[in-house]
């Protein structure tokens, strides 16, 4: 999609500070951090969200789940982290561009009702 903020990052169109990148999906600091660590994994493939994907992207799904407990650590989230994927205007979701919330550290509220308007 030619006007997806988070194909354009994705694909270097706008560059941004990556924190991971391979040729299935991009890691970078979200830039309305909830935590001391806030980072998004990004699929370059377009997905509206979460409820657009099927069988065919359970690879990439699965690819995308297993590289936040590495990039968490990396950040320096040794005793944990949390992960959030909102889905749909419904599920808080307002770029649709299916992404993974990855947070944790100091500055985290446990009790956080509303993670990110992203």
């Amino acid at each position: 999609m030619s006007d997806c903020l988070f194909c354009k990052l994705a694909n270097g169109e706008i560059p941004t500070q990556k924190l991971y990148e391979d040729e299935h999906m991009v890691a970078f600091n979200d830039i309305h951090p909830v935590a001391d660590v806030h980072f998004l994994i990004v699929p370059k493939l377009h997905l509206d969200s979460l409820a657009h994907t099927d069988a065919s992207h359970e690879a990439l799904l699965g690819k995308m789940l297993l590289q936040a407990p590495k990039l968490a650590a990396q950040q320096g989230l040794k005793d944990g982290f949390r992960t959030v994927i909102n889905t749909g205007k419904g599920g808080g979701q307002t770029f649709f561009h299916l992404h993974i919330h990855v947070f944790g550290g100091a500055g985290l509220n446990p009790h956080i009702a509303e993670v990110t308007t992203q």
